[in-house]
């Protein structure tokens, strides 16, 4: 429970400062490309709103009627929260920021969602946008523990993870060595930081990043 509540006052702050980021978009920066494929910057804020407002219940029969498939699930959220415009979208992010739901009850991931799509955002755009240390460590290890939204444990598996700018490591075998923001997008399946790692095991990363792109 205190794990819980901690996490929570992460989710917020760092919803708090991506509430800010959208808020001085301009139009044209909504419908820019983000770096999630195929979701422009106002999809992926829509994604954000539907995640921090869809109960587990209503979660679990959103699965069921996309036959279990995410990208169709992930599709039908994000719609209903896209509005018919920009402001519309900013609306329903800043309505779902203020909430306390989280996917399957699990606040480190909504954190994760938070921190990730916040970063596809803001590296689209060449705009600042700094998480809290204490953040990116907490999914961190969440994402390096388990498979959740995104098969980031999976992608690591075998592979040492070991961060330059924190005690941060994880895992055993050829090292994929950087700063924590762009480990941890590595793990989301981001392909955009892998120029910025070190190490032996970057090329199998890269090779099952391209892999479950395929999929």
């Amino acid at each position: 429970m205190k794990v819980a509540k901690w996490h929570w006052g992460l989710v917020d702050a760092e919803r708090a400062k991506l509430a800010e980021m959208l808020g001085g978009l301009a139009p044209e920066q909504w419908t820019a490309p983000s770096l999630c494929e195929n979701w422009q910057v106002r999809d992926v804020a829509a994604h954000l709103a539907a995640a921090g407002s869809t109960t587990t219940v209503h979660w679990l029969a959103s699965m069921a009627r996309s036959g279990f498939n995410t990208g169709r699930h992930n599709e039908r959220l994000l719609r209903k929260q896209l509005g018919a415009s920009p402001r519309e979208t900013l609306e329903n992010f800043n309505r779902s920021a203020a909430k306390r739901i989280a996917p399957l009850n699990s606040v480190t991931g909504l954190l994760g969602e938070v921190v990730v799509h916040g970063q596809d955002i803001a590296k689209a755009l060449d705009l600042p946008l700094f998480p809290d240390p204490q953040a990116l460590r907490a999914v961190a290890e969440f994402f390096a523990s388990r498979d959740f939204a995104v098969n980031s444990s999976t992608l690591v598996k075998g592979l040492r993870i070991s961060a330059a700018d924190d005690d941060f490591s994880s895992g055993a075998g050829p090292e994929v060595r950087g700063v924590l923001l762009d480990l941890l997008l590595a793990m989301a399946g981001r392909k955009q930081v892998l120029p910025r790692l070190e190490g032996s095991g970057v090329e199998e990363l890269d090779r099952r990043i391209a892999a479950q792109a395929r999929t």
